[in-house]
């Protein structure tokens, strides 16, 4: 008789009611891939190593907590927290250069190299998520501004026109944008990185 394999999400389950075996389980079930994902990233055994660690802490104080609510989906969620901790890493040891949001706002001109490699193509994504979520914080006359002048690459003129307000009124939308979204960037501690 064929011993059946336990699916991820009962072990999660026998986890959160304090079988604390089912958390080896899991570790040891998908330990390879997530330890080879991390190191593809980051190429050293010992930041590695910190990495695996750091994601399965993260893991553990998210189930005790009583906040995964995944369904089943256990290993793309770890995934995704290893991923947000290799970001965290390049970001905490300056491996990139910091953003400097001085001047014209174009936030595509700090990724614009066609050669990205995987450690340069995560953070870029990061960054175009944390951009993209700073701008649904703005007010909605402000968020409209900023993106018909950044994605739509609309002159002043045309905003006015397509908007109905003034090209001052237009001007001061996109001013204020920008003001708001550095108070965010810095309130949060958030760093742009390219």
């Amino acid at each position: 008789m064929q011993k059946e394999t336990i699916t991820d999400a009962v072990l999660v389950s026998n986890y959160i009611k304090g079988d604390e075996t089912a958390l080896e389980v899991l570790i040891t079930r998908h330990k390879q891939r997530i330890y080879s994902f991390i190191y593809s990233k980051v190429y050293d055994r010992d930041v590695t190593e910190d990495v695996f660690q750091d994601t399965f802490i993260k893991v553990i104080r998210t189930l005790k907590r009583g906040k995964y609510n995944e369904e089943g989906k256990f290993l793309p969620w770890v995934m995704r927290i290893a991923h947000n901790l290799v970001i965290d890493y390049f970001r905490k040891n300056k491996r990139m250069p910091k953003f400097d949001n001085s001047g014209e706002f174009n936030i595509f001109s700090v990724i614009s190299d066609s050669s990205l490699n995987a450690e340069k193509t995560m953070v870029k994504e990061q960054v175009e998520a944390d951009v993209r979520r700073l701008i649904e914080e703005l007010p909605e006359d402000q968020k409209e501004v900023l993106m018909m002048r950044m994605y739509n690459d609309m002159s002043f003129k045309e905003i006015s026109e397509r908007t109905g307000v003034s090209i001052n009124t237009a001007l001061g939308r996109m001013r204020y944008a920008l003001i708001n979204m550095r108070k965010v960037i810095e309130k949060h501690n958030i760093v742009l990185t390219n």
